[in-house]
């Protein structure tokens, strides 16, 4: 089989740097960053009183308000972040078949806020059932794609991959091989993710796994610094339209760049810890090189996962390490998570949209909130610290990692004709 190309012909966001994608590259270019005390609900009682969440979030911009008391947060993210995809794209389209344009999201929850909620009303009363019967379609992980479709009649393929953190890369990978193998000619693809609530901060912070930095939340998330003690909670949606090479052509659609490979693999090790050695993020990023038919010295730009945890930001730059070899040394390697903190299930999305546009300016982002050098890190690679580093990027590659021990990586390269 002759496969097709696949390029990359809109963006939309919604992420706690902004809620479009101008704001969400600037946010990034410029060493922004997204935390501050929790105003979802009331954090005093919680370890971690503080996220990253979407500022100045109105559903009423986007839907009236029936529409939108059918849709849980997570949901209601996505439909605004494909407005702004599907506009910027032109795909909404009555010369563009329906049929041949599918949509393929992600989450790694759903509608856990619209869960809660229900539950807790059910607690406070006398035992009698009484729910919303739009309770168990607010909350199912796939009714996001559902609804995406629904509002642009696409009839394409349409479904929602759960793979914890890394959701939305694992829909990029499939949305990306439904094209080139023929079976759609563009699809709308990404992942959103809503938990911001007490069930969410409150089960993490059981995990331990979130920072409880409560006195600076701006330097809470410190990928790489000696000083790290975990993630910090984020939100939004990102969305990016992929479409097949000569359909987009034909169209005359703006191309951003192309999507050359992907790579999936699994830990086989710990529900929530990475492999000590990174075995699956090396096999994962190799596996991804491969489908490309790349190898390490084509890559520019690495977006790592890069959570801010003790064990998984050593896990995967030895994984990087192991996978680059000498390259690793010449390149830039950044995570963006220490300004949109971790949006769960829309993290590899939002990342992989950090990736397309270091392709397409030629800029990569910084990690900020470095202040300490862990001596258990090699010091010596360039983890692009403290601001952006303008670059040529040929080629950028983006990680995400998912509790089950869930890999997915993806590249993207500027459009070669």
């Amino acid at each position: 089989m002759i496969l097709k190309r696949v390029v990359v012909t809109g963006l939309g966001a919604i992420t706690p740097l902004g809620k479009d994608v101008a704001s969400f590259w600037n946010g990034l270019s410029t060493g922004a960053n997204g935390a501050g005390p929790i105003t979802r609900f009331d954090a005093s009682k919680f370890k971690t009183r503080f996220a990253c969440e979407v500022k100045g979030f109105n559903p009423e911009d986007y839907f009236d308000r029936k529409e939108g008391r059918k849709m849980d947060l997570f949901s209601q993210f996505a439909m605004a972040a494909v407005a702004e995809a599907v506009t910027a794209s032109g795909i909404n389209s009555p010369d563009l078949d329906p049929d041949r344009i599918g949509v393929i999201w992600g989450s790694g929850i759903g509608g856990i806020g619209t869960f809660l909620d229900e539950v807790t009303e059910f607690n406070k009363g006398d035992g009698t059932p009484r729910f919303n019967p739009f309770f168990i379609p607010k909350m199912i992980a796939d009714i996001a794609s559902g609804h995406i479709s629904i509002k642009y009649n696409f009839r394409g393929p349409n479904f929602t991959t759960v793979s914890a953190c890394a959701s939305s890369t694992h829909a990029l990978i499939d949305a990306f091989t439904y094209i080139r193998i023929g079976k759609a000619d563009v699809i709308v693809s990404g992942g959103s993710e809503a938990a911001v609530n007490p069930a969410g901060v409150g089960g993490f912070n059981a995990l331990q796994a979130l920072s409880t930095r409560n006195d600076d939340p701006s330097t809470a998330s410190r990928p790489f610094d000696l000083d790290r003690d975990g993630f910090v909670l984020g939100e939004g949606a990102g969305c990016i339209i992929l479409e097949e090479y000569e359909h987009a052509k034909k169209r005359g659609a703006k191309i951003y760049c192309e999507i050359v490979g992907g790579g999936m693999s699994a830990d086989a090790h710990h529900i929530t810890a990475p492999h000590p050695q990174g075995l699956g993020a090396i096999k994962v990023m190799q596996n991804a090189l491969e489908d490309a038919g790349m190898t390490p010295e084509d890559i520019d730009y690495v977006n790592v996962h890069g959570t801010s945890t003790p064990l998984g930001d050593i896990s995967e730059t030895k994984a990087i390490q192991s996978v680059f070899g000498e390259h690793a040394y010449k390149l830039n390697i950044s995570s963006t998570k220490s300004m949109t903190g971790h949006l769960l299930g829309a993290a590899g999305v939002i990342e992989a949209m950090a990736s397309v546009l270091a392709v397409y300016h030629d800029l990569v982002p910084p990690t900020i909130n470095h202040f300490t050098d862990d001596p258990g890190l090699d010091n010596k690679l360039n983890l692009t610290f403290g601001q952006a580093q303008k670059r040529t990027v040929r080629a950028a590659l983006s990680n995400t990692f998912g509790f089950g021990g869930h890999n997915a990586s993806v590249i993207f390269r500027k459009l070669q004709d």
